[in-house]
């Protein structure tokens, strides 16, 4: 008598196959937000540094000349020799910024620029993803005055 054989069936089933389906599927849905709104969040870090740069710059620019650049003068005052105004005795040749131009935000708006400003000596404001004054998530404000 030979001994019998037993087959082993190494595959899944069909229904293996679905409770596995189904737990990736919960898993994205429960992942894939998290990882969409970090772009967002890396587009506001990136205004604040840049808002700090620029605060770098201006006190800079103050430290040369004695007072900040008006609002008319606007953040340009960084890297061109204003020509009207209060313009500076000793304006730094080459300007105060290293790329020789005035960043936009991270959603390619310019930076809002007011000297003297409402919270300080200055203030510096992106509007967000939206553009506009006001807002919350991708759209809040960021200010120089709300971060050390």
């Amino acid at each position: 008598m030979l001994p019998k054989l037993r087959h082993n069936n190494l595959g899944f089933t069909l229904i293996e196959l679905m409770v596995v389906i189904i737990i990736l599927g919960i898993l994205a849905m429960w992942v894939a937000p998290k990882i969409m709104s970090r772009p967002e969040q890396a587009k506001q870090v990136k205004a604040q540094l840049d808002i700090q740069n620029l605060e770098t710059a201006l006190k800079l620019y103050k430290l040369d000349n004695g007072s900040y650049p008006a609002t008319e003068q606007g953040l340009q005052a960084l890297v061109e020799k204003p020509e009207t105004g209060n313009v500076p005795r000793k304006w730094k040749s080459g300007g105060y910024l290293e790329k020789g131009r005035v960043p936009k935000d991270p959603w390619h708006n310019e930076f809002v620029y007011l000297s003297p400003g409402l919270k300080g000596d200055f203030d510096i404001i992106s509007y967000g993803a939206d553009g506009v004054p006001g807002g919350e998530e991708e759209n809040k404000d960021i200010n120089n005055w709300e971060f050390e």
